[in-house]
């Protein structure tokens, strides 16, 4: 055989002689339009997901700043109600403004990391539209 496929008188066999050039190009057309509207749906999918992970992040950097403000705020009320305690008013502030602190810095460390882990670049979309690209360079390997 030569590569051709014989002339058999098939529905099939007809109907690929009868295609034209245009239809081709036609179906060519919408079969790449149809594949770039499904690469656009996984790239939202995709940002969609590294959003999330961001939200989270900047979640826990916001409750590490309200540590924060805690600390301040129970700074200022341990120096007033801490006279009555048997230690030094100083003492009792410096304490729990320590461990306000801790909360916050913990928070603040994880959230970072969190963060870092963000990746924008929808990563699948960018390998099936190499394979693609690769597709339309060599369509029959």
């Amino acid at each position: 055989m030569t590569g051709s496929y014989p002339d058999d008188g098939s529905p099939r066999t007809e109907q690929v002689a009868q295609t034209s050039i245009g239809e081709l190009i036609g179906n060519i057309s919408n079969d790449l339009s149809q594949l770039f509207r499904q690469e656009v749906e996984l790239a939202k999918v995709e940002v969609k997901q590294e959003a999330a992970k961001a939200g989270k992040a900047a979640g826990m950097l916001g409750v590490a700043g309200f540590a924060g403000y805690l600390a301040v705020v129970l700074l200022s009320f341990a120096l007033v109600f801490a006279l009555a305690n048997v230690m030094d008013a100083g003492w009792a502030a410096l304490i729990v403004a320590v461990l306000w602190g801790i909360v916050g810095a913990v928070l603040f460390v994880t959230g970072r990391n969190q963060l870092k882990t963000v990746d924008p670049v929808p990563h699948r979309t960018v390998d099936t539209i190499k394979e693609d690209a690769q597709w339309l360079k060599n369509p029959t390997g």
